[in-house]
């Protein structure tokens, strides 16, 4: 008589490749409901301050390329069109959060604006040192 492997057995599921498959049991890695969610509040804090830290770093970031072309007054050094590329992506971005956020305005989109005014100025700081 052939046992039956499957009494009593818990749920397995394979983990590995294919060929190297290894089986654990796949209550051990299901968590709950609220441990879940409390993840997904601390990844979105922790997200919401990385965006906002960055954005800041990135809006000072331009600043010394406009001291640069003001004190040496001049911009060849300087690629216009690369600033004009940001200024567009930077407006579409805005645009398209404006337009997936059912045309509200958030956080985001401001983002985007700020970085696009800056990348502007940027831009005719260049044009007015060429």
């Amino acid at each position: 008589m052939k046992p039956d492997l499957n009494a009593q057995s818990p749920r397995l599921h394979s983990t590995a490749h294919p060929t190297t498959r290894t089986r654990t049991h796949a209550s051990t890695h299901n968590p709950s409901g609220l441990e879940r969610q409390v993840w997904r509040q601390w990844y979105l804090r922790c997200l919401t301050w990385a965006f906002m830290l960055l954005t800041a770093a990135r809006l000072v970031a331009y600043m010394p390329t406009v001291v640069s072309i003001v004190q040496s007054r001049n911009s060849q050094q300087h690629s216009l069109w690369t600033w004009l590329i940001w200024v567009g992506a930077n407006l579409t971005m805005a645009a398209w959060l404006y337009e997936h956020n059912g045309q509200q305005m958030d956080k985001a989109i401001g983002v985007s604006l700020a970085n696009a005014t800056a990348c502007a100025f940027t831009a005719v700081v260049i044009l007015w040192f060429r």
